[in-house]
C-alpha cells in the first residue's frame, strides 16, 4: 500500500476535515497535541474572516472543544503583522467567536507529555489490520478502560499490538493517558468517547 507524499507544511488528523497549513515547526507540534487530546473534538482552519466590512487575512487554526470554540494561539509561532493588522484580526477573531487558546513554549515542553505524544504520533501512518483492531476495541468494550500493560497482553497477536494501539490512538478511536506519567504499562488507555 503506497500513502500519497506528505507536504511537511500541511498537518492532518483524524480530527481535521482538510489539511491545516502548519509551516512552523510548534504549531505543528501543538496540533499533534491537540489532536490526541481527549477533549478537542475537531481542528479546522479559517483562512480569511471580516472585520466589519473589511476581510482580514486571519489564518486561524480552530479547536472545537465541549466548552466552545478556540483560536489556536501558539505565541513562537505567531506571524509577525503591523499593529493595524492585528488589530483586525483580533476584531475579526472575536466577531468569529472564538475564544483565545495560548500556547507556550513552556507548554509544549511540559514533560511527560512532550515524549510521549511524539511517541505516539510517530505510529500516525502505521497500518493495524481489521482483525487487530477488531480484537482491541472488543476488549476495551467489554472490560472497560484498563492499563496498557494489562490491555496488551489480552491482545492475542502473532505481532506486537502495541504499534497497533499507538495508531489507532492518532485515529481517535482510543484514548491515552499522556499526561501523567511516561508511556508505559499503566498508561490508561480507554476507547474514545
Amino acid at each position: 500500500m503506497s500513502l500519497k507524499p506528505r507536504r511537511p507544511h500541511l498537518f492532518s488528523s483524524a480530527k481535521t476535515a482538510a489539511p491545516i497549513p502548519a509551516r512552523h515547526p510548534a504549531l505543528r507540534e501543538a496540533l499533534a497535541i491537540a489532536s490526541l487530546d481527549p477533549a478537542i473534538k475537531a481542528i479546522s482552519h479559517v483562512a480569511a474572516a471580516y472585520a466589519g466590512a473589511a476581510q482580514v487575512d486571519v489564518d486561524a487554526v480552530v479547536l472545537t472543544r465541549p466548552n466552545g470554540t478556540f483560536h489556536l494561539d501558539v505565541v513562537i509561532a505567531r506571524r509577525i503583522r503591523s499593529l493595524d493588522e492585528e488589530g483586525l484580526v483580533q476584531i475579526a477573531l472575536r466577531e468569529l467567536g472564538l475564544q483565545q487558546f495560548v500556547v507556550t513554549a513552556e507548554d509544549l515542553r511540559t514533560e511527560p507529555r512532550r515524549s510521549n505524544v511524539r511517541l505516539v504520533w510517530s505510529y500516525r501512518d502505521r497500518p493495524v489490520s481489521v482483525p487487530l483492531r477488531l480484537r482491541i476495541l472488543k476488549i476495551l468494550a467489554d472490560e472497560g478502560p484498563m492499563e496498557l500493560g494489562r490491555l496488551l497482553e489480552m491482545v492475542s497477536s502473532d505481532l506486537d499490538p502495541s504499534p497497533a494501539v499507538m495508531s489507532l490512538a492518532c485515529s481517535d478511536l482510543l484514548e491515552l493517558d499522556l499526561t501523567s506519567e511516561p508511556l508505559g504499562p499503566s498508561t490508561l488507555v480507554r476507547t474514545r468517547s
